[in-house]
Parts: structure tokens; sequence; C-alpha cells
């Protein structure tokens, strides 16, 4: 006999693939944009290359709000399962572009272009799969457990990121030597990415659909900004602050940091990728565990937490890093770093999901979380290699303490999501 949780199970596993996929075609970019950076713009600075690439990162992400938009209305129109399946096709297509778009020494000032416009269908794609799948990982999840099925979200978000470093450690250490690497051996993970991205679209086209979408399908007055912004303000509002300070930190101690770490720190580039990967690993792994204790005491609590230790230590802990005298000493203090931001990460999904009714879930969810991590995340690497640039580094850490400190004030004056869970109404 097939046990009656089998669906949501298969449901979870096959939503969080899919995200996987998605993110790890995001992430390559940043991955290898230190091998990539000289194929696409003129020669200059190493710095000054870095920054152009993360500008272009960065402008990935303003289409974000465009995507958390219109695949958050396609998810509370037609259907969550719909909205994923379009999104990591477009993933596809923007790895494939990016996969084959010749250097500018072949074709001038259309490489970069080219390269742009790749971004823009990315971030286009992963601007629609936060909010969607976040939607949908918490709707298909028990009441009792949603905190620890919804973490899986940034279990495998975390996972694309640690594909994409692993893949990277076999190609520096296994096939290639590093002049192959800066050629064109950076151009195999993308061609991997569209790859899996194919694989990802045909595991979403047989997903089952999530049944609070199915019980507010015929309603007609759904999945519109009017609606969202009419009857839930404080919510949309609440989203932005929640986001603010935490998707800072994260793209801080994440993408941004194997940058940190080679042209701050002066590890080699295969030293910092394999110390991200397993700093990456350990960060993976907790997510579920803080996803469950969230399940048990509440979501304010980690919410809380987070925003405590992250104004108080930010600074130290990089500081610290930027004057470590070991590569042991940088491991434990973004060791330290991952596990405060994990209060944040592990359950931001399903606070968000909570907060919204079915109606409007996906686009209450996506939109304003979008516009706050095109305004924070994707500017985290640039602002972070600016001040590198001029000479001032450290007010750097002092913005990210700041951003953190305004959620905080955030997490203490809003309720416990977890007790007024608007998922409920879906049972």
């Amino acid at each position: 006999m097939k046990h009656p949780d089998a669906w949501r199970i298969k449901a979870i596993l096959t939503g969080s693939a899919g995200n996987l996929v998605e993110w790890y075609d995001w992430y390559i970019y940043a991955t290898f944009s230190l091998y990539f950076a000289p194929v696409f713009f003129p020669k200059g600075s190493y710095t000054a290359q870095l920054l152009n690439t993360a500008a272009i990162f960065a402008v990935g992400f303003l289409m974000r709000p465009i995507g958390g938009w219109m695949f958050g209305r396609i998810a509370d129109k037609q259907g969550r399962k719909a909205s994923m399946t379009l999104s990591v096709l477009l993933m596809s297509l923007g790895s494939l572009l990016i996969a084959f778009t010749p250097s500018y020494n072949n074709i001038g000032l259309a490489a970069p272009a080219l390269l742009l416009i790749a971004r823009l269908l990315q971030g286009l794609s992963v601007g629609g799969e936060y909010g969607t799948s976040a939607t949908y990982l918490s709707e298909v999840a028990t009441k009792d457990l949603r905190g620890f099925y919804s973490s899986f979200q940034y279990v495998t978000l975390i996972g694309g990121q640690l594909v994409a470093l692993g893949v990277q450690m076999l190609l520096q250490k296994v096939f290639l030597t590093p002049e192959q690497l800066h050629e064109w051996g950076w151009r195999i993970p993308f061609v991997i990415g569209a790859a899996l991205a194919f694989f990802a679209l045909y595991l979403r086209r047989h997903m089952q659909e999530s049944t609070s979408f199915e019980k507010i399908k015929a309603t007609k007055d759904k999945g519109s900004l009017k609606l969202l912004f009419k009857k839930h303000p404080r919510a949309v509002m609440t989203v932005v602050g929640l986001t603010m300070g935490g998707t800072l930190a994260f793209y801080t101690y994440t993408t941004y940091m194997q940058k940190f770490l080679v042209n701050t720190v002066h590890l080699t580039i295969e030293h910092a990728t394999t110390l991200t990967f397993f700093l990456m690993l350990i960060f993976a792994v907790l997510q579920p565990l803080f996803g469950w204790i969230s399940d048990i005491y509440g979501r304010k609590p980690l919410l809380i937490g987070f925003g405590v230790l992250g104004t108080l230590f930010t600074v130290p802990i990089l500081t610290g890093i930027s004057h470590a005298a070991s590569e042991w000493t940088a491991f434990l203090l973004i060791l330290m770093a991952l596990l405060i931001v994990s209060g944040y990460t592990s359950i931001n999904a399903v606070v968000k999901a909570e907060m919204f009714p079915a109606e409007v879930r996906a686009l209450g969810v996506g939109f304003p979380y979008a516009i706050t991590v095109a305004l924070f995340g994707g500017t985290a690497e640039p602002i972070a290699l600016y001040f590198k640039k001029i000479g001032y580094e450290p007010l750097y850490y002092w913005y990210v303490t700041i951003c953190i400190f305004i959620s905080l004030l955030v997490y203490a004056t809003s309720r416990d999501t977890k007790k007024t869970s608007l998922l409920d109404r879906d049972a």
C-alpha cells in the first residue's frame, strides 16, 4: 500500500531538485567569473574586470522584480507547476547563451552585450523561481513540519552553489590546467547547467499541483498586484524589511566570499574554492536543523537571533577574515557567520508564505522579495568591490551591519507567523 504522504515527499523532492538546478545555473556565473572576467572585457586591472562582471551580475538582479511579478502572477493564476516549469526553461536558455558567446577579442562589445542579455534572462527566471518554489514547498508541507520541509528551498539553493563549486574543483584538480580553464574550460559548467535545466524541465512537467492552489483555482480575483497592495500592504513591507539584512548577509558570506578570499585574504583560487565548498556543505546541512527548531519554538526567536548576532558580530567577523593568518582561521570565522545567517535563511521562505492567502501567495512572497534582493543582494558584490577599489573596504562591513540592524527592528515588531499562519486556511 502506498504511504499517504508519498505524494508530499515526491512533490518536495521534485520541487527542490528543480530549484537546485536553477540556482546552480545562477551561481556558476559568480563561481567562474574569476576565470572568464578577462574573456568578456578589455584588458585592465583584475579588480576592474571583476567589477565589470559583478556589475552584470547585479543587473541580472534588476530583472528579478519583473520575474517575481510575472511568475508570481502565473503561479497564482495558472498554477505553481506552470510557473516553475517556465522559469527553468528560461534559465537553460541563459546558460546556453553564455556557454557559446565568443570572447571580446573576437566580437568586441557584442561579447559583454550578449553576456548581459543572458544574465537578464536568468535574472527573470530566478526572480520567479524563489516566490513560486517557496510557496509550493510551504503549501505541500505538513502543518507541524513546515519550517523543516520549506528549509529545503535553501538546502537546494545552497546545493546549487555546492554543485557549481564541486564542478569547479573537479575541473581545477582533475580534468584541466589553469590555462585551459581560463581559455575555454569555464564554458563547460554552463553547458552542464543547460543540460540539467532540461532534465529539471522534465521533472516539473510531471509534478503534482499543490492542493492550496487547487482550492482557489476557480477564484477569479487572484494573482493581482492591485489586490496584493490593497489588502496586504503591511505584509508586503514586512517582506522587504525581513529580507534586507538577511539577503545582504547571505550574499556577502556565500557569493562574494570566494572573491573576498582571493582578492583580500590573498588565497589562491583553488584554495578559496575548496574552503568555500566545505563551508557551503555545512551551511546546507544546517538549514533543516534550524527549520525544525522553528517548528518547535517558532520563527521569531530565530530571526531575532540572526538580527542581534549579525548586528554585533558582522564587523568583527569580516575584519577577522580579512586579517586571517591561516586558512583554518578564515574557515572558522566564516562558519561562525553562516551559523548566524542560518537563523534567517532556513525559515525566510515559510515566514513569507505564512503571511499571504493562497490567491496572492506566490506574488506576495516573490515580488517584494525580488525587489529587496535586487537592491541589496544583487549589489552586495559590486559595492564591496567598489569599497575595495577606493581603499575603504571596512565601510562595507558597517553597511552590512546597518542593514541587518534595520531588519532586526522589523523582526522585533512583527508577529510570529507560526502562530498566525495563513497557510492554515488551506488545510
